[in-house]
């Protein structure tokens, strides 16, 4: 029955966010890397209103590596730890400099020993810049979002993962993760969880009760049910 559950969930977020991808703009796997350690404590909008600049400006590893502290707060100051993420990014060029020739590894170990890479990064680094699906990212929408959905009962991110290890299939990982943080965003967002509009409700154990027995919701049937 569980697995049933997990597959209907599965197929009403992909009904509803066909287009979910990676929020984050970049166009290779450095500029990956760094924007994803930049978006630590900080919104993906407001990482893309500093990552164009950043980019035209440092262009490879060796340029993040040579680039002064001074210059990179200053392409940084309006995100939040501006100059611990300046640090990162410096640090983050020299290490791959020095130990892989300039090119952003795609192996979890070799990731998470880079400065400012943890678990979280080098999956969003492996699953979005290299397809590879080896684990799944828990931010704080996938977190909250499975634990209503009663995917988890923990609150470590990394066991948060591997319950969804245990019910995610590797095709399905990272659109996963794009996916709920869109639901997150949209409808079960972390101030509520507007169930009365959310067509998970019937597979979700935490919605009341009224909702999930009222079955799956035709969103476009019922614009009222959106609206409100």
């Amino acid at each position: 029955m569980r697995r049933e559950r997990v597959a209907s969930i599965l197929n009403e977020l992909a009904s509803l966010y066909p287009d979910s991808r990676c929020s984050l703009d970049h166009a290779n796997p450095l500029q990956l890397v760094v924007a994803t350690v930049l978006s630590a404590q900080t919104t993906d909008a407001a990482v893309n209103r500093v990552t164009p600049a950043l980019f035209a400006r440092f262009r490879t590893a060796r340029d993040f590596a040579d680039a002064t502290q001074e210059e990179m707060e200053e392409h940084l100051k309006t995100l939040n730890f501006f100059r611990n993420k300046s640090k990162a990014l410096i640090g983050l060029g020299r290490a791959l400099v020095e130990r892989h020739g300039g090119e952003v590894p795609a192996d979890m170990d070799a990731l998470t020993r880079l400065p400012g890479v943890g678990r979280k990064t080098a999956n969003v680094v492996l699953g979005v810049g290299f397809g590879i699906a080896e684990g799944v990212v828990v931010d704080t929408h996938v977190k909250r979002i499975a634990a209503r959905l009663g995917l988890t009962r923990e609150e470590d991110p990394e066991k948060v993962e591997q319950d969804l290890l245990a019910v995610l299939q590797m095709p399905e990982r990272v659109i996963f993760t794009h996916r709920a943080i869109d639901h997150g965003r949209a409808v079960c967002t972390a101030r509520r969880a507007y169930c009365e509009r959310c067509t998970l409700a019937p597979f979700c154990p935490t919605a009341p009760e009224a909702y999930r027995a009222r079955g799956p919701v035709d969103l476009a049937a019922n614009p009222a049910v959106v609206a409100g």
